[in-house]
């Protein structure tokens, strides 16, 4: 589903902060990728999401080998991803309402008409209510947030989900809630999950198996395990 070969990627050349590292993610398959902060885990998931070029190495999609990263990916590779990430104070325009942040992909890629329907379905199976859907992200709490840019990452029903770090800010009740509703997600739709995170007690019990990341001394490729 996902492979990545030999992939390094940084802002630097000079001084890489993922070298050489290599992945492989079936279809349906959780992954989970630990590691301390600093190692680089981050940038990988970017370069998996077709946020970020890498400097060298190949990755492929489904099957793909992919030759553009952001707006120069072709659509069907894009909405193939969804990504939550760490801070969605960071990663949720101001302006929007909690409902107009859940349809933002839809209206991106032209299915407006879609955007009613998806959003009745997603807003309570992510725990929003349709009080809170008419907020900004001003007005809600850091979950409360973080489950409508869960619900975004889902709208387009993505073949891979990248969890980057995903419920770091969020207590244990929350963390639970969400990890269900992605566990419901990929049960229904055999989507694989990479899962980015440095805790690993939650990501051991979320995933299929663990990659352990070196620390940012040791930045080659992780090993496998589990």
């Amino acid at each position: 589903m996902l492979e990545l070969t030999r992939i390094t990627a940084g802002y630097d050349r000079r001084d890489p902060v993922v070298r050489e590292v290599s992945l492989h993610i079936a279809t349906g398959e959780a992954v989970g990728l630990l590691g301390p902060s600093g190692c680089g885990k981050s940038t990988l998931a970017r370069v998996a999401a077709l946020l970020h070029r890498p400097d060298s190495g190949t990755m492929s999609l489904d099957g793909t080998v992919i030759r553009g990263w952001r707006h120069r990916a072709p659509q069907e590779q894009r909405t193939a991803v969804g990504v939550v990430f760490q801070q969605p104070r960071l990663s949720a325009d101001p302006r929007l309402s909690l409902r107009e942040l859940i349809a933002q992909p839809l209206r991106a890629t032209g299915r407006r008409r879609d955007v009613p329907a998806r959003v009745a379905e997603l807003a309570p199976l992510v725990g929003l209510s349709d009080e809170l859907l008419d907020r900004r992200p001003h007005a809600v709490s850091d979950g409360q947030l973080q489950r409508a840019c869960l619900a975004r990452a889902l709208v387009l029903r993505p073949k891979l989900l990248i969890c980057d770090e995903m419920t770091a800010m969020l207590d244990a009740s929350t963390t639970a809630a969400l990890v269900a509703v992605v566990e419901r997600y990929r049960t229904e739709t055999s989507a694989a999950l990479l899962a980015v995170g440095h805790d690993r007690v939650l990501l051991e019990r979320w995933c299929d198996r663990t990659v352990r990341w070196g620390d940012r001394s040791a930045r080659n490729a992780p090993a496998a395990s589990g």
